[in-house]
């Protein structure tokens, strides 16, 4: 191949010159490639990008544009996977490389090695366009918000595994609240960081109950500071989708306080630091502790001051109860009158007869009479007796009945005043209630769980108080 540089003379010298050189195609285009690469192996230009292809093999095809020019663009996959920017139809960017030329189709190119945009006034525009149009979507809605869960049992974050922004997280949750962490690494600048950081947040999501890794009860999407261009891969919208989507609460913490990115509108809360986002996720167990004991001292208290209120009222119920043994003893009085009185009716009705009968045999025609007499009479008050001594008979068992129900009751009253602490003093089958009845002696003393003797001495009586007979003033009688 002839080295000597093409020029224009060449081209137009005349056909007959013997000096004339001629050359292949393929060299004049070796010639032309070479003095092209030799001029122009550094440049940056700045123009729109048009018609951009991302290629099955990784590379990046587009054209640079402005009012008067087109100029064709290729950037290896190698070089891509280095480029924060994420390349549109539309977007002003300064792309720096060499120019070359691809002699298959007598086309020049420029071979991308950076793209940057045109600007941060471009790079917030295509920023504000895309967060209008995503949160016309509803993507950012605050009813699409999630409550974050008091204390998570398992919180997985999703950062680079090699940065100071986990060992800050880590450090931060083992001094306020322990927890069980999970780590899915990705990378958090660069072509396939938007990618990574999307599918970890649906990777967390998918897990299950069977799943070797436990599903996180909280996610926690963490990067340190940088520069827009370092944090756009969290501006991406495919992040953004990722993160609205998520089932499980979501914190996003990229960057610091005055960096602010898409995902901090999906998310369901922002934290201006990955270290106030640990702050976030857990409270300080010192002080739930606290709380806890403070509680539990306040309970104790009003348990106490329940129970002492309970009992006065209790103490001042019993107080207005009758003293059972009085209700016992006037039954049994009146029990004892009323059987004395029978036994003495029935005494009389027999001497009655007996006197009317001996005056009958004393006259058989009289008597004969007087039986006819009394027949009669006795089948007419038949019927009247029956039915009055039926009356008399469910009158009196009905009344058997009340005093049954009334004594069972005062034998259970009897059994809760001995667990009360009363005390039941016999002498042998007679129960001693006064204590004027007391004379030296064994006397039996009856407790709830036993029995005891003991012996009585002989000491000065006590002087006992008159009892009004009958019950107390304002107070019913039970019988």
């Amino acid at each position: 191949m002839n080295d000597l540089p093409f020029t224009a003379a060449d081209a137009w010298a005349e056909p007959g010159q013997s000096n004339q050189l001629e050359y292949t195609v393929s060299e004049l285009a070796a010639a032309l490639k070479r003095s092209i690469e030799e001029n122009f192996s550094l440049v940056r230009v700045r123009g729109e990008i048009s018609g951009f292809k991302r290629h099955g093999s990784g590379h990046w095809y587009f054209a640079l544009k402005d009012a008067d020019a087109v100029l064709d663009a290729v950037c290896w996959r190698t070089t891509a996977m280095r480029i924060a920017v994420q390349p549109e139809d539309g977007m002003e960017v300064i792309a720096t490389g060499r120019l070359t030329t691809y002699p298959g189709r007598s086309k020049y190119q420029l071979i991308v090695d950076s793209i940057e945009l045109a600007g941060i006034g471009a790079l917030l525009k295509l920023l504000e366009e895309r967060r209008k149009r995503l949160a016309a979507e509803g993507l950012f809605a605050a009813e699409r918000k999630k409550k974050l869960p008091f204390l998570p049992g398992v919180i997985g974050v999703v950062t680079s595994p090699t940065g100071a922004v986990i060992r800050d997280i880590l450090h931060r949750l083992a001094d306020r609240f322990p927890r069980r962490v999970v780590i899915w690494p990705v990378a958090v600048q660069g072509e396939n960081a938007a990618a990574q950081v999307a599918a970890a947040i649906e990777g967390f999501n998918r897990l299950g109950p069977a799943s070797l890794v436990p599903r996180p009860d909280l996610i926690i999407v963490a990067r340190g500071g940088g520069s827009l261009e370092d944090l756009m891969a969290f501006n991406e919208e495919i992040v953004v989708r990722a993160a609205a989507a998520s089932a499980i609460p979501l914190i996003s913490a990229v960057g610091h306080e005055t960096d602010t990115t898409l995902i901090d509108h999906a998310s369901d809360r922002r934290a201006p630091t990955p270290t106030a986002a640990a702050e976030i996720a857990v409270p300080v167990r010192l002080d739930l502790i606290a709380d806890l004991g403070s509680k539990t001292s306040r309970l104790a208290q009003g348990l106490g001051r329940l129970f002492s209120e309970s009992r006065l009222h209790l103490a001042g119920l019993a107080r207005g109860l009758p003293d059972p043994h009085d209700l016992i003893g006037s039954a049994a009085q009146r029990l004892d009158d009323r059987s004395e009185r029978l036994r003495l009716a029935m005494h009389g009705r027999l001497t009655a007869a007996r006197t009317q009968l001996a005056a009958a045999r004393l006259r058989p025609a009289a008597l004969a009479a007087d039986i006819a007499r009394i027949r009669a009479r006795l089948d007419e008050i038949a019927p009247r007796l029956a039915t009055a001594a039926n009356r008399a008979v469910a009158e009196q068992r009905r009344a058997v009945d009340g005093l049954a129900g009334r004594l069972t009751s005062l034998s259970d009253t009897h059994e809760r005043r001995l667990n009360e602490g009363y005390v039941v003093v016999r002498r042998g089958d007679m129960i001693i209630a006064d204590a004027t009845k007391v004379t030296p002696g064994v006397l039996e003393l009856e407790f709830h769980d036993g029995k005891v003797d003991v012996v009585a001495g002989s000491l000065a009586r006590p002087r006992r108080s008159p009892r009004p007979k009958g019950p107390l003033p304002g107070q019913g009688t039970l019988f």
